[in-house]
């Protein structure tokens, strides 16, 4: 069998190793990753770097922000914060308009302002983040009520979620060819965004700001961080008062991602000594190599001994018709499918000030058509990584070590090839007298796991986050008592 059809056959097999829970953010990534190793073409092999600066669009933002304001949302608790949502216009020619989620804190003038973006590429920040992760509501299994999520990020900072790039989500475009997109096109569109926000909510100009994200947006934050630093050096254009990011089983390298994957697999026995010994030997790990017969055997040998286990956290449950809402307040498996009704409610897209003009229609979690049409995705975002660490903001990195898509194993990996020394040797935090994970600060960047977290940390383990992100926003290290 020739090289190429042997490839086609490996994307095919793994693409659909992972339809059990199909939509959904990790899925998405997991097929995209799978795409890119077949794919021959210039746009996946450029490195990321932005362009030369160029205006960019700023509308007039008066009434807005009262316009955006939500009195309540159907089945909502009550709550004693404020929130926003709507549409900003990036494009007012293509008719390109992203939607936000603003939740603020209880005392938002005293906290710091937060962006929070899903990846995939092509994944919505308010299915996923806001409403199964770290925001102030989770849906119940009646896809009709909301109850109140006690370790929500908003109870330290105004915490906005973004839908991005048009196409995810309620973010649409009226140009057809803008859903054909990538990741500086992404970065742009979501810089444009804050400028323009940041004029309808004046009151956040000065405040301090961060990016935070998982998955692909281990892509989208660093490329967006680096986008506002370069902008901020121009003069008389809005600067954004950037502190610091922190990415979550963050893809951020393909080599360190494919290695890393089958070692996570061997180290958590889910893998015999013998299957991982026959990838390490017949399979090279580096883009664009060759994937031999004997590399597939293997690693079809490798997906199937796993069996059907939850892949984004391999102890938890799948979802089927057995789960149900005795999981709450625990992670419940079906929660994306709860989230699913609620936001294809009328009531509640209205509620939202949401217009369903997206590409399919209802509102979805993930968008397949913007994933497959993914343009542009360096290799790796290591060297932006390393230009952000050495603009002085605060780096850091974080991984639940449940993970199978995107593994502790291969953040693991490509910290050492950031070239930064050790400042504080590694060492056990603890939250609430129980070991929460562990912790290693290198000079300029910092790295957390979160003992029993998944791919989507605040969803499994929403105190251990929660102190995370505390310690995150307070640059500290995470308690060692």
């Amino acid at each position: 069998m020739k090289g190429a059809s042997i490839v086609f056959l490996y994307v095919l097999y793994l693409t659909a190793s992972v339809q059990c829970n199909s939509g959904q953010e990790h899925d998405v990534l997991e097929a995209f990753i799978n795409f890119r190793r077949a794919k021959v073409s210039e746009n996946y092999d450029v490195e990321y770097g932005p362009t030369e600066y160029s205006p960019v669009y700023v509308a007039p933002q008066e009434g807005l922000k009262d316009a955006d304001r939500i009195v309540t949302l159907p089945g909502q608790p009550a709550v004693n914060f404020s929130q926003y949502s709507g549409y900003v216009t990036v494009d007012p020619a293509a008719g390109r308009a992203l939607f936000y989620w603003l939740t603020e804190a209880e005392d938002s003038s005293t906290k710091p302002l937060v962006l929070w973006l899903n990846g995939g590429p092509g994944c919505s920040s308010i299915g996923a983040g806001a409403l199964t992760e770290l925001g102030p509501f989770r849906v119940n299994p009646d896809g009709k009520t909301l109850w109140y999520n006690r370790n929500a990020w908003n109870n330290l900072a105004n915490v906005i979620f973004l839908e991005s790039p048009a196409g995810v989500g309620f973010s649409y475009s009226n140009t057809s060819s803008d859903y054909i997109t990538g990741d500086k096109k992404t970065a742009a569109d979501s810089y444009t965004f804050l400028v323009n926000w940041l004029e309808r909510f004046p009151e956040y100009k000065t405040r301090d700001f961060y990016i935070t994200g998982e998955s692909y947006a281990g892509h989208y934050v660093p490329q967006l961080a680096d986008l506002i630093l370069k902008n901020n050096k121009i003069t008389n254009r809005t600067v954004i008062n950037l502190k610091g990011i922190a990415i979550g089983n963050a893809y951020i390298d393909s080599e360190d991602q494919r290695k890393g994957v089958y070692d996570f697999l061997w180290t958590h026995a889910l893998i015999s000594d013998e299957i991982h010994q026959g990838i390490i030997e017949n399979c090279n790990m580096s883009y664009g190599a060759n994937v031999t017969q004997v590399c597939l055997d293997y690693v079809t040998q490798a997906y199937l001994a796993r069996g059907p286990i939850y892949q984004y956290d391999i102890y938890a449950p799948l979802c089927s018709s057995s789960s149900n809402s005795s999981w709450v307040p625990r992670f419940d498996p079906c929660s994306g499918n709860y989230v699913s009704v609620y936001l294809n409610t009328p009531e509640v897209q209205k509620a939202l000030h949401a217009n369903v003009t997206g590409i399919s229609g209802p509102w979805g979690d993930c968008s397949d058509y913007v994933n497959n049409h993914w343009q542009d995705s360096p290799l790796t975002v290591l060297p932006v990584i390393k230009e952000l660490m050495a603009s002085g903001i605060r780096v850091w990195i974080y991984s639940g070590d449940t993970d199978r898509t995107v593994p502790v194993t291969t953040t693991k990996y490509s910290l050492p090839r950031l070239g930064s020394l050790v400042k504080t040797p590694w060492y056990a935090w603890y939250n609430q007298g129980e070991v929460g994970g562990y912790v290693v600060e290198y000079k300029k960047i910092t790295f957390v796991t979160v003992r029993g977290a998944g791919h989507f940390v605040p969803s499994y383990q929403p105190e251990r986050a929660l102190a995370f992100f505390s310690s995150f926003l307070e640059g500290k290290l995470p308690s060692s008592k």
